[in-house]
């Protein structure tokens, strides 16, 4: 689907890698280079039209993302470097001023380290419980379990709407109303589910959420928080300097810009923002209940292929995403993507940042395959053509 408009599949590669990031296409390309080539200036601090037309262009892709999550501001947007930035901002912004000595977080084993080391950070400095809303079977998060996880000091309740290895798609509504009835806030990081799956924030009536521009099409460095205004409001802003002040006289006298500049100190990426709202459009041109129902046929024809290879362990068989995550048995992960880059098929090995994921499913590496709309049913055959062979494996793997 669209395979036309990505100039990096010109190439001689099969690319399935998409949960580490996605490829751009030409508008995403030309809209970058037309920033530099057109209007390269600086964003909300010029007096003259280049720098007015920036300003429009920037402040255009907040409106596309604030449609795209149906937030009920501009206000509620905030431009970061990432995922990662954004949930650091939340966590040492927000809950490191609020949370006390024992009171709880839930998180699960199968998060992303975003998700996990700024919590760790948190344990360590402010003495709160990290707890764990155990997983079921198949490695899901279930609302019965939330329930039981929690306790009378729960605050915070922080997922993935998906996984990035399990790819598990979380029910963050029904979790999200539950948690609310007992004061528990809701943080969601959508890195993964953002350019796959609809999300209307209003709807899941989440506290935060966070993602990244290039889970989607859009360019490396730019980042979403969004957040509910009056929560916003009491984010303490990790970087300070220009743009973000209305004015200091001296240190008694210092005055913070509202929302959203309050939270985007310097300069930003300025190309990249821009380029995004390139990449929402296109998206959105495409419509992304499109995406889900192709990305869930192309992942039943893989899984159906995969399971009849009696040496393959699959780990998520279940998963309602486009992530696939597996191993061939006695070989190890990078050592079968080695093999299969040798044929130009791009895979990801490892543990995928979510290290305590290990004590879950008892394996701390695995193969991951994450599809998008822009990979094809042929694709698939190549890769299980490839895995098929364990003897031509181990033979060049040598």
């Amino acid at each position: 689907m669209n395979r036309e408009d990505f100039p990096m599949l010109n190439q001689d590669i099969v690319y399935l890698d998409n949960g580490a990031t996605t490829l751009k296409p030409q508008c995403v390309i030309d809209k970058t280079v037309e920033y530099y080539e057109k209007y390269g200036a600086n964003a909300h601090r010029g007096d003259y039209d280049i720098s007015y037309k920036v300003d429009q262009e920037y402040e255009n892709t907040r409106r596309l993302v604030k449609d795209y999550l149906n937030a009920k501001s501009l206000e509620e947007i905030v431009f970061t470097a990432g995922s990662t930035e954004s949930l650091n901002l939340v966590v040492r912004g927000f809950f490191a001023n609020l949370l006390e000595e024992n009171d709880e977080v839930l998180i699960t084993k199968s998060e992303h380290a975003s998700n996990v080391l700024p919590w760790f950070h948190l344990a360590n400095t402010n003495g709160i419980k990290i707890g764990y809303i155990p997983l079921d079977d198949n490695h899901y998060v279930t609302l019965e379990n939330v329930k039981k996880a929690i306790t009378p000091n729960t605050k915070v309740i922080s997922l993935a709407h998906i996984t990035n290895v399990i790819g598990d798609i979380r029910p963050i509504k029904e979790i999200t109303e539950f948690a609310h009835q007992h004061n528990i806030f809701v943080i969601v990081d959508a890195a993964q589910s953002i350019g796959h799956i609809k999300t209307d924030v209003q709807d899941l009536d989440v506290d935060f959420l966070a993602f990244s521009a290039h889970k989607m099409c859009g360019p490396t460095g730019v980042g979403v928080l969004y957040g509910k205004k009056e929560l916003l409001e009491n984010v303490e802003p990790l970087i300070l300097g220009g743009g973000m002040n209305e004015s200091f006289d001296n240190e008694h006298e210092v005055y913070y810009k509202d929302l959203p500049a309050r939270l985007e100190a310097g300069t930003p990426n300025i190309a990249g923002v821009i380029a995004f709202g390139a990449a929402i459009e296109y998206i959105n041109s495409i419509g992304l209940d499109k995406i889900s129902d192709y990305e869930k046929k192309l992942r039943k024809y893989l899984i159906d292929k995969l399971i009849d290879i009696p040496y393959l362990d699959l780990i998520n068989i279940e998963s309602d995403s486009g992530i696939v995550t597996f191993n061939v048995a006695d070989i190890f992960s990078q050592d079968v993507a080695y093999y299969l880059n040798k044929y130009n098929i791009c895979v990801r090995a490892g543990s995928h940042c979510a290290k305590i994921l290990k004590n879950e499913v008892g394996v701390t590496n695995t193969l991951r395959v994450s599809l998008y709309f822009y990979n094809t049913y042929e694709e698939i055959d190549m890769l299980v053509e490839l895995l098929s062979d364990k003897d031509k494996i181990l033979k060049e793997m040598l």
